[in-house]
């Protein structure tokens, strides 16, 4: 993927961004590998069952990496998605931009559809820009039952927001 990526960029297609998951081992190595490309990143901690090998497990220090990244991604001048419905996540991003004094056109917060819509007003009304993830296509049930198990606690923010008065 990362390597059509490229092809893409080096061909003149600056309009393509690329997602890098912080549970992957690997994704440091490919912030570093892509730095020259200054790419429009997508930062999530990551949903799909991997070995040990391959992928962190523990959450702590998949939040450590997600920082990390984050760091490494905005200090090289790329645009970030940070793609995250962690409230202590989103705190600990909203630090490091703040240490970097950055543009509020250098990275937009990325959240799902009906999750934590809390979260969101709260990261809009601190004035950062906000981009609601819409899954759908053939496969959108699929994915969004992939969230729920991943996460049990996105089925309560959906089912409030149904219930939700306006």
């Amino acid at each position: 993927t990362l390597a059509i990526y490229r092809r893409l960029r080096e061909e003149g297609f600056d309009n393509v961004g690329v997602v890098l998951q912080a549970y992957m081992r690997r994704s440091m190595d490919d912030v570093r590998a892509l730095a020259d490309l200054k790419p429009n990143y997508r930062l999530c901690k990551g949903i799909y069952v991997e070995p040990e090998d391959v992928a962190i497990q523990d959450p702590e220090e998949i939040n450590r990496n997600y920082l990390a990244l984050l760091e490494a991604m905005l200090d090289g001048g790329s645009y970030v998605g940070i793609a995250t419905h962690d409230r202590a996540l989103v705190d600990s991003a909203e630090e490091v931009l703040r240490e970097r004094k950055l543009p509020k056109d250098a990275y937009e917060f990325q959240m799902l559809l009906g999750v934590d819509q809390t979260l969101g007003l709260r990261i809009l009304e601190s004035g950062h820009a906000l981009r609601i993830y819409v899954p759908f296509g053939e496969q959108w049930h699929a994915y969004c039952v992939r969230r729920l198990q991943e996460n049990p606690r996105i089925g309560r923010y959906v089912l409030q927001g149904m219930f939700r008065r306006k």
